[in-house]
């Protein structure tokens, strides 16, 4: 490594969560075919070094994700020091942070000191909460890489320049034709469900028994029901072995699989997240819940400040899927929002068309080409404007 470090120019991704290593992998795939010469390396995951970027340290494997706050905060301060002492032996001409701004900010403030373009990939959720950082951001980037199509104005009225380039969930080519072939493995019986618990385990843990527990009252109502627990990963099927210990009848799981169990399924009860995207992308009928706590759930009242918690939600500006986020109660209100789907289509056409109508926003877009062109185009030294403009 050190023999390309200080003469060769470098890209460095810092990402701290598994969905950053999904979001990051398409660009880092892209820029290497745009420009071959220029080193890429990552603090990040398995997907970012499977696209052709440098993997200096693993950061984003969900047994992180299931540390303590403490030794949270102790991983991430050490992976700052270890980036310190990087920078003083890279020639680092771009850093893209992806999501995580607690982590990344302080990386920031570091690699601007070198004299890096800082182009950040996916907004910080500032508009949902902490807006009085957005001071903080101006000074720490260059461009913002947009997921969803409200941001870059919601940026722009804070001077900082932000350009949509699509989102990974819903701008990619889907065989739908072919998944439905895929189907033969596939539980049998009717109606459908699909339960998504989330991909850490910290929201497993709150959500799974909520989850079950909506799975066996819509049972006891619908004697064929058949659903399917979606785990994101092995690491997470175990978690959710463990805490199941049973499965209760007619209630299965898959790994990884998820595309082709959104396709089985005539509706899903998905963990808010990213999931929520992918179920939209198939215009699938959906609830969308995450289980906390009375005090959290008086925290998000204070400190949330948008109307809808569910991204197609905030995405459409108005409700087209039920959420129930945050969530304090059982499962009856879950259960009676997916019994009027069953014992109504109409229910489900109206959601399935405000989907749609939600497709449309991220029309021709193309997450991965957009987004490495943009980067190399600031690293080159173009000045965007802060605005809605969305032109590349």
């Amino acid at each position: 490594m050190t023999s390309t470090g200080p003469n060769k120019p470098a890209i460095l991704f810092t990402a701290f969560e598994p969905s950053g290593d999904a979001l990051a992998a398409p660009i880092i795939e892209r820029l290497k075919a745009r420009a071959p010469d220029v080193k890429i390396y990552a603090w990040g995951g398995p997907l970012m070094e499977q696209a052709g970027a440098t993997l200096v340290e693993h950061t984003v494997s969900n047994a992180a994700m299931g540390l303590g706050a403490i030794k949270k905060i102790r991983a991430v301060r050490r992976h700052h020091g270890e980036i310190r002492r990087w920078l003083k032996q890279y020639r680092v001409i771009a850093h893209i942070p992806v999501d995580s701004p607690a982590a990344n900010f302080p990386i920031c403030a570091m690699t601007r000191k070198a004299g890096a373009k800082i182009i950040h990939l996916g907004c910080p959720q500032l508009w949902a909460w902490g807006g009085w950082r957005a001071g903080k951001l101006r000074k720490r980037t260059d461009l913002v890489l947009c997921l969803l199509p409200h941001e870059p104005t919601w940026l722009g009225e804070r001077d900082i320049p932000g350009r949509f380039i699509g989102h990974p969930a819903i701008n990619r080519e889907l065989d739908l034709k072919e998944l439905k072939k895929n189907l033969h493995g596939m539980p049998h019986g009717a109606p459908r469900l699909c339960l998504f618990p989330g991909s850490r385990p910290q929201e497993v843990r709150k959500n799974l028994r909520l989850l079950v527990n909506a799975f066996m009252e819509l049972r006891s109502r619908n004697s064929g029901l058949t659903a399917l627990i979606v785990a994101a990963d092995a690491d997470i099927a175990r978690l959710i072995r463990r805490k199941l210990k049973e499965f209760p009848s007619g209630l299965n799981m898959v790994t990884g699989q998820r595309d082709i169990a959104i396709a089985w399924c005539d509706i899903a009860i998905a963990v808010s997240g990213t999931v929520t995207l992918h179920l939209a992308r198939q215009c699938k009928s959906m609830v969308g819940v995450y289980k906390t706590d009375l005090l959290s759930w008086l925290g998000s009242k204070v400190l949330l400040r948008t109307p809808f918690r569910l991204l197609p939600n905030i995405i459409a500006e108005k409700e087209i899927v039920p959420e129930f986020v945050p969530h304090i109660g059982g499962a009856r209100p879950i259960v009676n929002v997916v019994s009027r789907v069953f014992s109504d289509s109409k229910n489900a056409a109206e959601q399935q068309q405000g989907l749609a109508l939600l497709l449309s926003r991220f029309a021709n877009k193309h997450y991965a080409d957009e987004g490495a062109l943009l980067v190399l185009k600031t690293i080159k030294g173009k000045k965007f404007d802060a605005g809605p403009s969305a032109t590349a």
